[in-house]
């Protein structure tokens, strides 16, 4: 199957997600376990999460950009945003373990061997998904992929709880350099519990985020107002228009309304017209898909029609009393 080079960028990067997150799981994991620290461990399970999360991203991006067929046949888009509710899910699932784990820690305490070894894990994990998120959050925003969009929420969110955890095991190692008998074994804890508090924020957002698509919830004010503007003021054919209807799926946005011309054009002309004005949407619109229904403008208005009318108010009285008129004759 011939793809756009919109997804072969997205399948590009959503790969070096999965790939970067693979080797930062292993490397906090091994040195977690070994340093007895459960902010390092949770730091392995939110690099795990996030695993699954770009493998998730990676499918869906496959599977959107798929041209229509006869089953789908308004394309794949909310493969992306079904990727995005399901990764906001897992974060969840992941907090809630993370502050379980926490809190067992701070019921029986463990002593936490190397924690600048753990400080130098989370320097690297934080500077790799810096790198890797702004790389996710390029692609993800020229493309309007929400599924590498809420990618690179996870791994941004991850720089964050590194750092936290990195601040936290550099405390204990510098105090106890310079007073051992300072017992800090409760900061790890109550660092992993905060690193969830922070997952859980994040996941919520993209859960709102992703989830919005699913349920056809119109395009932004700026677009709508915008198409709007665009027919009313750019094509002096149309007289009218309304009905209009916008919603998004993934990366696909679509666009639909009534256009009213003069009854004595054409239909060649009308179609015309209708393909100059789609056209011109699609330059301001990446991923549009526009859908115009022409009819006949005859003077006989309904409110809708009303509503987005160009021509004077007295000529429409006018010209609506002689056709009404011309209709009783008749």
């Amino acid at each position: 199957m011939e793809r756009t080079e919109n997804s072969k960028r997205k399948i590009g990067v959503a790969v070096l997600s999965v790939v970067s997150n693979s080797l930062l799981i292993a490397l906090k994991l091994t040195v977690g376990l070994l340093m007895g620290s459960v902010a390092v461990i949770s730091e392995a399970i939110h690099s795990g999460i996030d695993l699954i999360a770009a493998v998730i991203a990676f499918l869906a991006v496959r599977a959107s950009g798929q041209a229509a067929d006869e089953r789908h046949p308004y394309g794949h888009g909310k493969y992306e945003n079904v990727s995005g509710t399901i990764e906001a899910l897992l974060i969840f699932g992941a907090a809630v373990w993370i502050i379980y784990e926490a809190v067992m820690k701070l019921i029986n305490p463990q002593e936490i061997d190397f924690p600048v070894w753990g400080a130098g894990v989370m320097l690297v994990s934080a500077v790799v998904n810096i790198l890797v998120s702004r790389r996710l959050f390029k692609v993800g925003n020229e493309t309007d992929s929400v599924a590498l969009q809420a990618d690179a929420w996870h791994l941004r969110t991850d720089v964050f709880t590194s750092a936290g955890v990195m601040v936290g095991l550099l405390v204990i190692w510098v105090v106890g350099l310079i007073d051992p008998s300072v017992e800090l074994r409760w900061l790890d804890p109550v660092v992993a519990i905060l690193v969830a508090m922070m997952i859980m924020k994040a996941a919520w957002d993209l859960t709102r985020e992703s989830a919005r698509d699913l349920l056809d919830v119109s395009l932004p004010h700026e677009d709508v107002d915008w198409i709007a503007d665009f027919i009313a003021e750019g094509w002096p054919q149309v007289r009218s228009f309304h009905n209009l209807r916008t919603r998004k799926a993934g990366p696909n946005r679509f666009i639909d309304f009534h256009l009213v011309v003069d009854d004595q054009m054409s239909v060649a002309d009308a179609h015309t017209l209708g393909d100059d004005i789609v056209g011109a949407i699609k330059g301001r619109i990446p991923e549009a898909r526009v859908y115009i229904h022409v009819e006949p403008c005859d003077f006989q208005c309904g409110d809708a029609c009303t509503a987005g009318c160009r021509i004077e108010p007295e000529q429409r009285k006018t010209r609506g009393d002689k056709g009404a008129g011309g209709s009783k004759d008749g």
